[in-house]
C-alpha cells in the first residue's frame, strides 16, 4: 500500500534538524511504524520472529553493534530490548552533531522505565489516528492555520461534497490506517471494535503488568462514551460505573490514568484570555476519546444508528473535529483548548498559537445552527472588547487588556460551501478542512 503523507511528517521534519533521535509514541495502530519506516535506511523489528532471537541477543550483550547499521535506523518495539535506549543516548552524547540518526517506535501498552532520560538527545513526538483530510474524506481546500495567520486569506466558494452519512461512517470507522487497506465497509468497521476489545481485555492490564477487571474498564469507557465531548464531572462518570459495579472511585482513578497512558481518552484543558489568570485551572476539562470510534464501539453502535439520533452524533462530531484540531494544531505549535464560564459564554474549541494569537471555534452538525454559532462567537468578541474599553478608561491605572481573537470560526458538518459572513465569521465545512 502506498504511503500517505501524514500531518506529523512536517513535525518530524522540524525535529530531526535539532535532535539525534526521535521517539514516536501514540495509540496502537495509528501508523507510527509505517511513518518511521519511510524515513529509515535500516529497520530493526524486535518482533520479527525470524530475526528476533538474534536481535535480542545482540541488544542484551552488545547493543552498540546494532547502531553500526546504515542510518537512519528504526528500532521498532524497542521496549522489548530496553538497553537500546541507553546505547542510543550514549551515542548521541558522543556524536551531538549527527542529528536524525535514530527512530524509536513501540506499543503504548508497554511502559519501560529507562535509567536515563533522553532529554536534549531523544525527542518525543505524539502521533494520533488519521484526520479526515489524511483519510481522504475532506478535500483540504481550506487551511485552518492560514485563516489564523493571514487576515487576507480567502476561501469563500470552497465546495464540500461530504454527507452526514459519510461522517457517520468515518466516525465509526475511525482514523486507523489499517482500514485503508481493506475493501469492504463492514470489514473497516471491525478495526475499532477489535481495538476496543483489546483495550478492556488486555491492554489496560499489560500497560504496567497489573491485573485489572475488564468489566470495570468496559463500564468506565461506556460512561466516558455517554459523556463524549462534554465537561461532565468525574463524580458523575464514576457514578455510572458504581451503580452496577462494586468498585471504588480511587480504583477508577487508576483506570482513567492507564487509559490516558494508552492514548484512549484525554482531556481538553480550559482556556482563559489572560494567561496569568487562574480561571483555566478552576474550569472543568472536556472529555474526549483520542479517536471517537473507540467511544462508539464502547456504546455498541454502528453508522445507521445515528440516522435517528443526531443529538448523540453532535457530541461524536465534536469529538471527531477536536481529534483533527489536535493533530492540526500540533503541526503548527498550537494548543487546542475550550472555554465555558458561569455567564453561559462558551467556545467549543480555542486554537491558541505559541505567540498568543487564537481563534474561537464553534462546532455544529447542521448548517441551520450556523446563525446561532455566529451569535455566540460575536458575543464572545464583544465581551472582550467591552472589557478592554473598561480596562483603559483610567489611563493612570490601566487594567489588563485581553487580546482579541484572530478569527471566529464555525466548523460545520453539512455546510455545502465555505464562506465569510457579513460579520467576519468564517464558516468552514468539515469536508474542506485541513491544517
Amino acid at each position: 500500500m502506498e504511503y500517505i503523507i501524514r500531518v506529523i511528517d512536517g513535525v518530524i521534519d522540524n525535529r530531526i534538524e535539532a535532535f539525534n533521535a526521535i521517539n514516536i509514541i501514540g495509540p496502537k495502530g495509528c501508523g507510527k511504524t509505517r511513518t518511521a519506516k519511510e524515513r529509515c535506511n535500516t529497520v530493526i523489528e524486535f518482533q520479527d520472529e525470524e530475526k528476533r532471537a538474534g536481535y535480542m541477543a545482540v541488544a542484551e550483550t552488545s547493543p552498540n553493534l546494532l547502531l553500526k547499521n546504515e542510518k537512519p535506523i528504526l528500532f521498532d518495539e524497542w521496549q522489548d530490548a530496553p538497553k537500546i535506549w541507553g546505547a542510543i543516548r550514549k551515542n548521541c552524547d558522543d556524536n551531538p552533531e549527527e542529528v536524525g540518526g535514530y527512530y524509536l517506535t513501540g506499543s503504548s501498552s508497554k511502559k519501560i522505565a529507562t535509567p536515563h532520560t533522553g532529554t536534549g538527545r531523544i525527542t518525543e513526538i505524539i502521533m494520533y489516528p488519521m484526520t479526515l483530510w489524511e483519510t481522504g474524506e475532506t478535500n483540504g481546500q481550506i487551511s485552518l492555520s492560514k485563516i489564523i495567520e493571514d487576515p487576507s486569506y480567502e476561501f469563500d466558494g470552497a465546495i464540500s461534497d461530504i454527507t452526514l452519512e459519510d461522517l457517520f461512517f468515518a466516525a465509526c470507522r475511525g482514523g486507523w490506517p489499517r482500514c485503508l487497506a481493506l475493501k469492504s465497509k463492514k470489514a473497516k468497521l471491525q478495526i475499532a471494535k477489535d481495538y476496543y476489545r483489546q483495550i478492556i481485555g488486555t491492554d489496560i492490564s499489560a500497560v504496567d503488568g497489573v491485573k485489572r477487571n475488564p468489566e470495570w474498564a468496559r463500564a468506565l469507557l461506556w460512561s466516558y462514551a455517554r459523556n463524549m465531548a462534554t465537561t461532565a464531572k468525574k463524580k458523575s462518570i464514576y457514578g455510572d460505573v458504581t451503580s452496577t459495579q462494586n468498585v471504588s472511585n480511587s480504583t477508577l482513578d487508576t483506570y482513567v490514568a492507564k487509559l490516558e497512558e494508552l492514548f484512549v481518552i484525554r482531556d481538553i484543558d480550559a482556556w482563559t484570555p489572560q494567561i496569568r489568570s487562574k480561571t483555566a485551572i478552576r474550569s472543568k476539562k472536556k472529555h474526549i476519546f483520542v479517536d471517537p470510534s473507540i467511544g462508539i464501539a464502547a456504546l455498541g453502535l454502528n453508522p445507521e444508528y445515528f440516522r435517528n439520533d443526531l443529538d448523540l452524533f453532535g457530541h461524536v462530531f465534536e469529538n471527531l473535529v477536536l481529534r483533527d484540531l489536535i493533530v492540526y494544531g500540533s503541526a503548527h505549535g498550537a494548543r487546542i483548548l475550550h472555554y465555558a464560564d458561569d455567564t453561559g459564554l462558551e467556545a467549543d474549541a480555542v486554537y491558541q498559537t505559541e505567540d498568543g494569537r487564537y481563534a474561537l471555534i464553534e462546532i455544529k452538525t447542521g448548517a441551520n445552527r450556523i446563525p446561532e454559532a455566529e451569535k455566540t462567537l460575536l458575543k464572545f468578541r464583544d465581551v472582550i472588547r467591552a472589557h478592554n474599553e473598561t480596562a483603559l478608561k483610567n489611563p493612570d491605572r490601566p487594567r489588563a487588556v485581553y487580546r482579541e481573537p484572530s478569527a471566529l470560526i464555525v466548523i460545520c458538518a453539512n455546510a455545502p460551501i465555505g464562506y465569510t459572513t457579513d460579520n467576519g465569521v468564517k464558516v468552514v465545512p468539515i469536508g474542506c478542512l485541513r491544517d
